[in-house]
């Protein structure tokens, strides 16, 4: 529950001959990510809320931070999900996704909500964006993540809480919608009846 999940899991079981096919969706718009864990050594670490569905032998737990500063300035959190095995599972990642592969010691600075997910040989860590001009005018939060190598990260270009602001921010406000553009609003009002001459 801590990781956003449910206390139950849905088990899909072959029960009749022969192969059967199920299909999963992802949750809003973006990427399903297929993570074999026979190749990542058996773990993998992911963002709350990126598991979709996984083989049987696949468990899904909690991976605590040991560092303080991911708990307080995270963003998305200090705790994060593991997913542990030997069989394939499945994550979803909001917008485009990205895959880099870093060498030892190969850092990556990036937004803490655009992480999917990264193996289990990546260090992981968050720090302050620091200056004035960034804090006020960035339009992005005061904390990166910092990944240190070697290993795989997968990230994201559209975390749900972002897409979730830019949907609020388009939600009309007192009322009717004004329409995208001034022209078409207006025609649109009075093709629906809404303006009269």
């Amino acid at each position: 529950m801590l990781t956003g999940e449910s206390l139950f899991m849905t088990a899909f079981l072959n029960v009749g001959q022969g192969k059967k096919k199920v299909s999963f969706a992802s949750p809003y718009p973006g990427k399903i990510l297929p993570i074999d864990l026979s190749e990542k050594g058996g773990k993998f670490i992911c963002q709350k809320d990126a598991f979709l569905c996984a083989a049987k032998g696949v468990s899904v737990g909690i991976e605590f931070s040991k560092k303080l500063g991911r708990g307080l300035f995270g963003g998305e959190g200090f705790i994060m999900q593991k997913l542990e095995g030997d069989g394939m599972a499945f994550v979803h990642a909001g917008g485009t996704m990205a895959k880099k592969t870093l060498a030892a010691g190969e850092v990556l600075k990036v937004d803490t909500g655009c992480i999917i997910g990264f193996s289990q040989t990546v260090d992981y860590d968050i720090e302050f964006v620091g200056g004035i001009k960034n804090t006020v005018f960035g339009g992005e939060g005061l904390f990166f993540a910092t990944l240190r190598g070697p290993g795989t990260v997968y990230i994201q270009s559209l975390p749900f809480s972002r897409l979730a602001g830019r949907v609020l921010a388009a939600i009309p406000r007192g009322g009717k919608d004004k329409g995208e553009g001034s022209i078409l609003g207006t025609l649109g009002d009075i093709v629906g009846g809404d303006r009269g001459f």
